[in-house]
């Protein structure tokens, strides 16, 4: 997990990548009635818009939000650190996908007077998926990503530490 803010905006970068591109794939194939190779290109005209959004709600906002509610929820020194992290994941996802769903509503439906229950049946539709997505593939996925990344980093920064006094 991420352990200086350059590594927490990096995680925040490949999460939101990952959970908004295809949170918006799954509207797109909602909206035109299934799933086509066309939609994936569709999704990068809305990428650019939302994936700013969602940076900036859960760097600032909703991060610091689940993770304070996570810890309150889960004792990592009593339990499994992996529940803290599926407490993270989920409280995570109870706040950005009314959120997100507020902005695509706001954004890209033409809701007119019937906005709450456009908005509310959007987060009807997207939480189930985003809940899943978020805590079986793009939560493990970037985690793992996450590693990959920083291993390199922070394996050259312990050998560096120990290198002089090993030559002496």
């Amino acid at each position: 997990m991420p352990k200086t803010k350059f590594q927490e905006i990096i995680f925040t970068i490949l999460m939101v990548f990952v959970m908004v591109y295809m949170m918006i794939c799954y509207n797109i194939a909602l909206n035109i009635g299934g799933m086509n190779n066309s939609v994936f290109l569709s999704a990068l005209h809305e990428f650019v818009i939302m994936a700013p959004v969602a940076f900036v709600l859960d760097f600032f906002f909703v991060g610091h939000i689940a993770k304070k509610t996570a810890f309150c929820i889960v004792n990592p020194k009593r339990e499994n650190p992996f529940h803290l992290v599926l407490a993270i994941s989920a409280v995570s996802v109870a706040w950005m996908c009314p959120l997100m769903s507020l902005a695509a509503t706001i954004l890209f439906k033409d809701a007119g007077s019937q906005f709450i229950a456009v908005w509310l049946q959007t987060v009807a539709l997207n939480f189930p998926m985003a809940f899943f997505w978020q805590i079986l593939y793009a939560g493990p996925f970037v985690r793992f990503l996450f590693r990959q990344i920083f291993r390199f980093s922070s394996h050259r920064c312990t050998e560096s530490a120990f290198t002089p006094h090993s030559r002496t």
